[in-house]
């Protein structure tokens, strides 16, 4: 039965030789390729989250570009069965990526994936995330 639901927010960096930022990352003893960002804090907006997760997890700081994707389907979590998740999806640039440094210990390393080659994202909102990008960049 869901009983909770887990607001997800997710930024998409894309450096100038199309290739999105992704985190090679060890969640709940799996291993994912997935897009940068974390879980929505109570008493936090949207766009908090993002800013928040790169500082905590990558000494990032972030400009907010533009939202570019809310999950439209129902979706239940695969690490937590009572939980429906909603991802929210914004562009982002980077303004200091020369201090990029690795804080969060689940994060095992940076990926650069060119929107050219399949996709390797292992959520299924991301997998759809990197087909509309690829649809309205290439």
């Amino acid at each position: 039965m869901i009983d909770k639901i887990n607001i997800r927010v997710y930024a998409i960096y894309i450096n100038e030789n199309q290739e999105i930022m992704a985190l090679d990352e060890g969640y709940a003893g799996q291993k994912l390729i997935k897009l940068p960002g974390g879980g929505l804090e109570f008493g936090e907006g949207t766009l908090e989250c993002l800013h928040r997760e790169f500082a905590e997890e990558l000494n990032l700081k972030i400009n907010i570009v533009e939202h570019f994707y809310t999950q439209e389907d129902f979706l239940v979590s695969r690490f937590r069965k009572n939980e429906q998740l909603l991802t929210i999806y914004y562009k982002v640039d980077i303004l200091n990526l020369d201090e990029l440094q690795i804080l969060d210990e689940s994060i095992e390393k940076i990926k650069w994936i060119s929107l050219h080659e399949e996709n390797p994202l292992e959520l299924p909102i991301d997998q759809i995330v990197f087909q509309k990008l690829k649809e309205k960049l290439l």
